[in-house]
């Protein structure tokens, strides 16, 4: 960084991303007498530059994603620091200076992801103190006089720490909006302090323990909480205390023991997100179709039939997403396809027969999963869309004419339905796997199946042999795919788990790496990185990045995009691959390893044959002997060709030149008699003709 006029008048500068690992850092920078806000995040810094001293203006400093194992240094003498960002570094409780917590104007600070376990010591007194965070530490108590002068909080997270309980001081943070504490034993906290909290918007307490006997039995004075999140814990039931906030919108109780609701979820008239995943409910109450601003309902992991449903769930106009995997569905309410702006539906593993045929006005649909149904007969598209479509026949006769079988087909069986009882199909389908009639009901389905895939195979014959527009079609047009078994390479429970799988590419094809080498990256290699987690609504979702060594062979490369790309597919999963290359990976595929990964020289050989040169090694042997021919070798050098053996030299060069015609064995030799091969008065010769020094030097 050079030094001009205008460094004076620079009032920000992000610095991330550069490496100052070894000491270097830009003298320049102190320079800056104007500076108000620096960010040093991932630079690889072990303590503070002194250069910082001279920022007398500094108001807002960032050195998140370092190695720093100290704050002392020149931070106390910045008058106008306001903000403190120091996550993600290796901060002790040594490492934290007492005399910033006297800066006037301090009132951000953020210390999460260190290794912190207690308080900064005088933290008490940051009057000024607005945001405060000092989660994922291993704080397992907090003082009692922490919260006397720090009334002023907006936002405090406490989260994925130690803490078994809460000062009573607590109830003085009267201003604070945010309250985060995800992640503490806090069985035997009864939390009375936050009905005092009267500014309260935002309230966390994912992975808690709690229970119904550890909550507040009232909470009407938070009469701003907006967004709940009591998922992970053990509740049998909704707290009654929920029931009484007028402004509650987000609503997480995902993850608990629920059994059923309350007809009093109708006072919920804000809600808008509502997730109930991972329960035991067998069924909704009517009340929850009053909920008329409800745009996100999570139901999956539960006990819902087709019963358990309101019929009236359509009464949702501002619905967009309703997720119920994994429950016991057979059918799905007509109504919820009256819902104009569902634009996400989800029903994977359940037991569905059929859907409405009103599913095809849905006109604001994007998603639509109902994988894993094995009986499922989807309807077919009305031709007419004018006609009404909200009060669907869902009888066998209706079903059976839809599914395209033979009026005969269709007259069988209203002859063998007796009278008309509008009710008899859903009786059928609410019956048990083992009752009487199964048997009956599942020849049924696979009679409608039958049906329907013998339409779709005539349709496709007919139009088959000419493309629309009367053209005769391509012969590439009719090829079918072939499906393709990735299972083969990834096991059937691969990406059903959070967590993280990596594979190793060795010829061609993907090798499953131990957990303890995650992390670790041969610069030779190529690896596939699969990110597992939940998203918000409780559903799998993944990540998914191929990694390319910088010493990589071309095959290597090709293979990890290619079955990156085929674990997608076999996934099932929308998101795209992402191709990270050696040194240059991005900040969240770092995050995926907590920005620790190293680099390993060397690999596994490449996949393809390769061709070595054939290397021949020159040797020189001494013959000598008469009636017993032997070879002794020699160092190949001039000094080894001695005068009084050139009888024996002769020899091997005779030998060489009858060995370039020798027959096969038992045959006899060249030149010698045929009673005695290998005849002895032929192997002498006074002297060496250029014959034979030719032959010599082939040979030997």
């Amino acid at each position: 960084m050079e030094a001009t006029g205008v460094l004076p008048f620079v009032r920000g500068v992000d610095l991330s991303g550069n490496d100052f690992k070894g000491g270097y850092f830009p003298e320049n920078v102190k320079a800056m007498t104007s500076l108000r806000w620096l960010k040093l995040n991932r630079t690889g810094l072990c303590y503070l530059p002194e250069e910082l001293a001279a920022l007398q203006k500094l108001e807002h400093l960032s050195v998140s994603h370092n190695n720093l194992t100290t704050l002392h240094g020149e931070l106390s003498s910045l008058p106008s620091l306001r903000a403190i960002v120091a996550r993600a570094n290796s901060l002790k409780n040594s490492g934290v200076p007492d005399d910033i917590f006297k800066l006037d104007d301090l009132s951000v600070l953020d210390l999460s992801y260190n290794q912190l376990t207690e308080c900064p010591r005088e933290l008490e007194n940051s009057k000024n103190m607005l945001v405060l965070n000092l989660s994922h530490n291993s704080i397992d108590t907090i003082p009692n006089q922490l919260f006397i002068n720090l009334t002023d909080l907006l936002y405090l997270d406490l989260s994925e720490n130690c803490l078994e309980s809460l000062p009573p001081q607590m109830r003085r943070l009267v201003h604070l909006q945010t309250l985060v504490l995800n992640g503490n034993p806090l069985l035997h906290a009864q939390l009375r302090q936050l009905p005092a909290m009267t500014a309260l918007q935002t309230l966390h307490l994912r992975s808690t323990q709690r229970t119904q006997s550890n909550l507040p039995t009232s909470l009407e004075g938070l009469s701003n909480l907006a967004d709940v999140d009591l998922s992970c814990n053990d509740l049998t039931r909704v707290p009654e205390c929920l029931y009484t906030l007028p402004s509650l919108c987000r609503l997480n109780l995902s993850s608990n023991q629920i059994t059923e609701l309350s007809l009093c979820i109708d006072q919920w008239v804000h809600v808008e997100t509502l997730n109930l995943s991972r329960n035991q409910l067998t069924s909704l109450p009517s009340a929850i179709c009053k909920l008329s601003k409800l745009k996100k309902l999570y139901l999956n992991s539960n006990k819902l039939d087709f019963d358990g449903l309101p019929s009236g769930i359509g009464k949702l106009t501002n619905l967009e997403e309703f997720m119920a995997a994994n429950n016991n569905l057979e059918l799905i309410p007509e109504s919820l396809c009256r819902c104009p702006k569902l634009r996400k539906l989800v029903l994977n593993k359940n037991r569905l027969v059929t859907l409405p045929e009103a599913i095809h006005f849905l006109t604001e649909i994007e998603v639509l999963d109902v994988r894993e149904n094995p009986n499922l007969v989807m309807p077919p598209k009305p031709a007419d869309r004018t006609t009404e479509w909200y009060n669907i026949d869902f009888s066998l006769q209706n079903q059976l004419r839809l599914a395209g079988a033979s009026p005969a087909t269709v007259a069988a069986a209203a002859a063998g339905s007796g009278p008309k009882d509008p009710l008899a199909r859903k009786m059928r389908l609410r019956r048990r796997k083992d009752s009487a009639q199964d048997d009956q009901a599942k020849q049924v389905l696979k009679g409608m199946s039958d049906v329907a895939q013998e339409k779709n195979k005539k349709q496709e014959e007919s139009t088959d042999a000419q493309a629309p527009g009367g053209k005769v079609r391509r012969w590439d047009q009719s090829l079918e795919k072939p499906r393709l078994d990735y299972s083969e390479f990834f096991t059937e429970d691969v990406g059903q788990l959070p967590g993280l799988t990596i594979w190793q590419i060795e010829n061609f094809v993907p090798v499953l790496v131990e957990e303890a080498f995650h992390g670790k990256f041969y610069e030779a290699d190529c690896y596939i990185v699969l990110k597992t987690f939940l998203d918000d609504s409780g559903s799998l979702n993944w990540e998914i990045y191929y990694w390319i060594g910088g010493e990589a062979t071309l095959d290597k490369k090709a293979c990890s995009a290619i079955h990156a790309v085929n674990l997608r597919n076999y996934l099932g999963a929308e998101c795209r691959t992402v191709r990270e290359e050696m040194g240059d990976e991005s900040e969240e595929f770092l995050q995926v390893f907590d920005n620790d990964i190293s680099y390993i020289e060397g690999g596994t050989a490449s996949g393809f044959y390769t061709v070595e040169d054939t290397h021949y090694i020159t040797r020189l042997y001494r013959v000598y002997g008469k009636k017993n021919i032997k070879l002794e070798p020699v160092p190949l050098k001039g000094a080894s060709l001695d005068p009084r053996n050139m009888s024996g030299l002769a020899a091997c060069a005779w030998s060489a030149r009858a060995m370039s015609s020798m027959p096969s064995p038992g045959a006899s030799m060249p030149g010698a008699p045929s009673a005695r091969p290998w005849p002895r008065t032929d192997w002498h010769s006074p002297r060496l003709g250029e014959e034979e020094e030719g032959a010599l030097s082939t040979f030997c």
